[in-house]
């Protein structure tokens, strides 16, 4: 059996950054990242974006190129997964039954593609959009015009669709919610993309369920709807969210429900195992609840946190959420949660493609969405962490800057 000091299980953003942080930091104890892809540490927002559309190589994806790594001795073991973890004896199994004992351990597993429940699962031609293997294989088939359902209206289902239309394949986009984007954005973001999918030839399809899916020779010919309708495809892209990949963690004891619990300093309920990223539940002022945020920035704020507690220079995560979609030339950037929201002012037009949406609760500011809109993004960043009370006439005028209301507040 091999031994590491920290034990980092999940090779993604998360992992990757708590290590960097932990050098970074002066940790000079032994440092082991296993990961279940072939490949090192790299970017996965590029997939659905600039690598589905050929315009980014792997390579550059790579979070640190290899020689980062060996200069700085963190051993990364790849094409591996941790299926049991014994935290009485420190240690835990691989899916190659090695067994690695370790002294503190940081979850960073993300999640895994959820799936659809319906008949036609397993025909050829379905795919998900969550590691580099996913989008190769998904790319070998699209090598020439295909017919393509894209099953989720979220950020992964839309950028698919965005990249394909643009690669010239026909694009169906169904969303069984009453609009896109419905769980992190209001209505007034979510009719603006949906106009702007179907003015560039994507044909968007809402309140509708799957039914199954059809096929011929084993492999995918159709999606058929609760309605009886059948879209055909020769290819369904699956992107309707993930679960937590926490189950090892869970089978040892973990406090766990959508994710595995964790305090302030990402800290689990097992002794010395920290959890961090997509698959960490953790009591977010700006949700004013326990969630899960599935971001990179969450990721690598979660990997610095768990870091400086290991350090012993523990700080209560705290950071403000931010996110970013590329459809188009649109640029999304959002900061802030808006999911409880009581009130929106849109500021400037949506017309003209440049537009922010702002979320109020009981007066203050909770979130932006902002379409072409930098400034807005950056400036309203400090009106999110603030929860300031501004007026909604003002927030709405777009001639005047959002740093000057700030700025105004706090005078």
């Amino acid at each position: 059996m091999i031994r590491s000091d920290i034990l980092i299980v999940g090779a993604g953003h998360g992992g990757a950054q708590a290590a960097i942080a932990l050098r970074q930091g002066g940790y000079d104890g032994s440092i082991t990242i296993v990961g279940d892809e072939p490949e090192l540490p790299y970017e996965r927002p590029p997939l659905s974006k600039d690598y589905l559309a050929g315009n980014k190589p792997f390579e550059r994806m790579l979070i640190r190129p290899p020689a980062f790594w060996a200069e700085r001795a963190v051993e990364i073991v790849t094409g591996v997964a941790v299926e049991a973890v014994d935290p009485a004896t420190h240690e835990a199994r691989l899916s190659n039954c090695a067994t690695i004992g370790y002294g503190t351990m940081i979850w960073a597993t993300g999640g895994r593609p959820r799936s659809l429940v319906c008949g036609g699962t397993d025909l050829a031609g379905i795919h998900a959009v969550r590691s580099r293997a996913d989008v190769d294989r998904m790319i070998v088939e699209l090598a020439e015009p295909r017919r393509v359902a894209v099953i989720g209206g979220g950020y992964i289902g839309l950028e698919a669709a965005a990249v394909l239309t643009e690669l010239g394949h026909r694009v169906v986009l169904l969303e069984a919610m009453d609009r896109v984007l419905a769980r992190v954005a209001g209505p007034p973001i979510s009719r603006f993309y949906e106009a702007e999918h179907r003015a560039q030839g994507v044909d968007v399809r809402l309140g509708v369920t799957v039914d199954c899916i059809e096929g011929a020779e084993d492999r995918v010919r159709g999606v058929r709807l609760a309605d009886g309708t059948t879209i055909d495809a020769d290819i369904a892209i699956v992107g309707i969210g993930i679960d937590p990949a926490v189950g090892p963690l869970m089978e040892a004891g973990a406090e766990c429900s959508n994710g595995v619990h964790v305090d302030e300093y990402c800290r689990t309920s097992l002794p010395h195992i920290y959890a961090i990223g997509d698959c960490a539940a953790h009591e977010n002022r700006f949700a004013g609840a326990r969630v899960r945020i599935e971001s990179v920035q969450n990721a690598t704020d979660q990997a610095a946190t768990a870091a400086r507690a290991i350090l012993g220079m523990p700080e209560p995560y705290a950071a403000v959420p931010w996110f970013w979609s590329n459809q188009y030339d649109l640029r999304l950037q959002t900061v802030g949660l808006s999911a409880r929201h009581d009130d929106l002012v849109v500021r400037g037009d949506p017309a003209a493609r440049s537009f922010a949406v702002i979320y109020l609760k009981g007066g203050r500011v909770l979130a932006l969405d902002c379409v072409n809109a930098t400034k807005d993004y950056v400036q309203g960043r400090k009106l999110v962490t603030d929860a300031m009370a501004v007026d909604r006439d003002r927030l709405a005028d777009a001639a005047t800057p959002l740093k000057s209301l700030h700025e105004e507040m706090v005078a």
